[in-house]
């Protein structure tokens, strides 16, 4: 296990989020750290090498479900009874299939390719355990892309170089401003993290 951050909040327990707990977050994007320290909580960051592998026959949402309950499990052997840790794992979703990180420049070019000119979800699924508690659940988000040319794509990979993010795309970035013309759900979801959900399920955490 290797810490990689800590917050520099100054708000441990902000609008009753948190329950006085040591929150981990266990993530190496840093959008997602970016999101939760957004949210004012003091927060370390801890992560874990876990293969992203489920069983065939899951649905879209039942992905990114089981994905993050299968990081926050490998917390559980040196989980203390003061930590709560947050495990989050975003898929998108394209004609009923998933589309994972691409592997280099030719699989993310297919991959905008095929998301050009089209409607798909982005699906986030988020874990909070602790020794006495596991709370799941998932937010999805309709993503609405134009007609995208094979130069604004080839600029993009180029100069963004997106192949830590499902479906070869931030949504943050240049492609998102230009790209984008409509969204229906979380902004931040897309990004990588719905806050406002988890906002609401770890004010509710006891």
């Amino acid at each position: 296990m290797n810490s990689c951050h800590k917050s520099q909040s100054k708000l441990p327990s902000h609008g009753g989020v948190g329950g006085g707990f040591e929150i981990i977050l266990a993530s190496k994007s840093p959008r997602r750290q970016e999101l939760l320290k957004g949210l004012g909580l003091k927060f370390e960051v801890q992560s874990l090498d876990i293969p992203e592998v489920f069983p065939d026959g899951l649905s879209m949402t039942e992905i990114p479900v089981y994905l993050a309950e299968l990081k926050a499990e490998a917390f559980r052997p040196s989980l203390k009874e003061n930590q709560l840790v947050i495990t989050a794992d975003t898929i998108v979703w394209l004609d009923g299939h998933i589309m994972n990180k691409p592997a280099d420049f030719a699989d993310g070019f297919r991959m905008l390719k095929n998301l050009s000119g089209k409607k798909h979800q982005v699906l986030t699924g988020v874990c909070i355990l602790t020794t006495e508690k596991k709370v799941s659940f998932f937010a999805s988000t309709d993503v609405w892309f134009k007609s995208l040319s094979d130069e604004e794509i080839q600029y993009y990979l180029e100069n963004f170089r997106p192949y830590d993010k499902a479906g070869a795309y931030g949504i943050q970035e240049w492609i998102g401003y230009i790209g984008i013309h409509r969204i229906e759900g979380s902004f931040f979801n897309v990004m990588g993290l719905p806050v406002q959900s988890l906002y609401e399920h770890l004010k509710a955490f006891e």
